[in-house]
């Protein structure tokens, strides 16, 4: 759009605010709301804020920043009151010298994927699939209770959670996302909504954008939505599993070979290789929170242990059978993010990943399919040469700590950002005294 385009669609809309939106390093949306009418002023100059306060950005002396709209992701807020009906916008950071603030992750990746684009002529392609429980408010205690009875794929003529979901579709759809599909998830009360696939940036907009519209529409019905990986002992957590694909700019699918077995071209084959490579220090940024390893264990379907396959859902990367005759469709499966992830700095890290197994021309270990790696001991596992991933955030911090590509893809600002807020987090959980410890200490200590 240009810009007299969208004041345009803003008037057509009757959208009285706009919110201007970008993410901190840990992913949370912020938010600077302006009146329509100082649209056409943010449009010329940006509109200024003070950084300091939010979690990766400034320090005191350099908290002038300025907030750049990119208007192609306007989009009216569909469960805002006629009254005072909102739009948002997603903005891109900068400094008051013109220049782009290397700490803001939405900027970042943007320009991760121009250089992509300039320097190899590729797009980096992503669908994922982000699942999330719906739990009813539960008085003044905060545990969850699920919403529903249902489980994977169930389906009833008139189930609350499905009339939920629908409407979570219907407002997501009027946002700008290709909704495919919406179903009941293995868990109660677990869903999942999934849009089609698109390049890395448009797909992390996405996902920020669904989070907090099913959060919104979820609290207008009285429940609460959440990302949270494990909510829940003993039942399946919530990952965002990622469909992934390289296309040249002409929009030929780059992993497609139709002289092999999985259909995979030698370069599917090193980017798939770099990411196995690099997944245990990956997983501090897909999966970065102390709750993301309640979740990565043996026995509710997420991935533990670094290995591949098409059949096998235990692998950390599966090669979905692609559609008869769609060469577009052949991708890979990286089965360990969670919706907790940053998108923009998930998306980077693994973007790195792969290509760093590009450059460096690595082969990938064979498919492990055929075999449920759940049910191997450790010593078969590692005569197969099949590692696992960190069994906590601190060791998968360790692990990034050590690899300098993904540092490098992540940038000193942004990784030394990222690696003080999970420290703390790390630290904060440390000393926290949980109900298991008071249930099993108290008496016997």
């Amino acid at each position: 759009m240009t810009p007299d385009e969208l004041l345009a669609r803003v008037r057509e809309d009757n959208v009285r605010f706009i919110s201007l939106q970008f993410t901190d390093v840990t992913g949370a949306v912020k938010s600077v709301d302006i009146p329509v009418s100082k649209l056409p002023e943010a449009l010329e100059d940006g509109v200024w804020f003070d950084g300091s306060s939010i979690e990766g950005f400034a320090r005191i002396q350099e908290s002038d920043m300025r907030l750049v709209l990119d208007i192609d992701t306007y989009a009216v807020l569909p469960w805002t009151p006629d009254e005072r009906r909102r739009a948002r916008i997603f903005c891109d950071v900068y400094l008051p010298d013109g220049t782009p603030f290397e700490g803001d992750p939405r900027g970042h990746l943007k320009r991760t994927l121009a250089k992509l684009r300039e320097e190899r002529g590729w797009v980096y392609n992503i669908g994922p699939e982000p699942e999330f429980f719906l739990f009813k408010r539960n008085g003044e205690d905060i545990r969850p209770v699920p919403h529903d009875v249902g489980g994977y794929f169930d389906f009833s003529a008139d189930d609350e959670a499905v009339r939920v979901r629908t409407k979570l579709m219907d407002a997501l759809t009027t946002m700008g996302l290709d909704i495919e599909m919406g179903h009941h998830e293995v868990a109660l009360g677990q869903h999942e909504i999934d849009f089609r696939f698109a390049d890395a940036l448009t797909t992390a907009d996405n996902v920020v954008t669904l989070k907090y519209t099913v959060k919104a529409i979820a609290h207008q019905h009285g429940l609460i939505a959440s990302f949270m990986p494990k909510p829940i002992y003993g039942i399946n957590g919530s990952g965002m599993h990622c469909h992934q694909s390289l296309f040249d700019t002409e929009g030929n699918n780059l992993f497609f070979n139709a002289d092999d077995p999985y259909l995979l071209s030698e370069l599917a084959y090193q980017f798939l290789a770099g990411q196995l490579d690099h997944a245990r220090a990956l997983a501090a940024v897909v999966a970065p929170t102390v709750n993301s390893y309640k979740r990565l264990v043996p026995g509710y379907e997420a991935p533990v242990y670094i290995a591949w396959a098409q059949i096998n859902r235990s692998a950390l990367v599966r090669i979905p059978r692609p559609k008869e005759g769609k060469a577009k469709s052949v991708r890979m499966e990286l089965r360990f993010p969670d919706p907790s992830a940053n998108p923009y700095l998930a998306f980077a890290a693994m973007l790195a990943a792969g290509l760093d197994g590009i450059d460096r021309g690595l082969t990938p270990p064979p498919p492990m399919d055929h075999i449920n790696l759940y049910e191997l001991s450790e010593e078969e596992r590692l005569a197969k040469g099949v590692k696992s991933l960190p069994g906590s955030l601190e060791e998968a911090l360790n692990e990034l700590e050590q690899d300098e590509v993904l540092k490098a893809a992540l940038g000193q600002r942004l990784y030394e950002a990222f690696m003080r807020a999970k420290r703390a987090e790390v630290e904060e959980f440390r000393v926290q005294v949980t109900d298991w410890e008071v249930q099993r200490y108290l008496e016997r200590a």
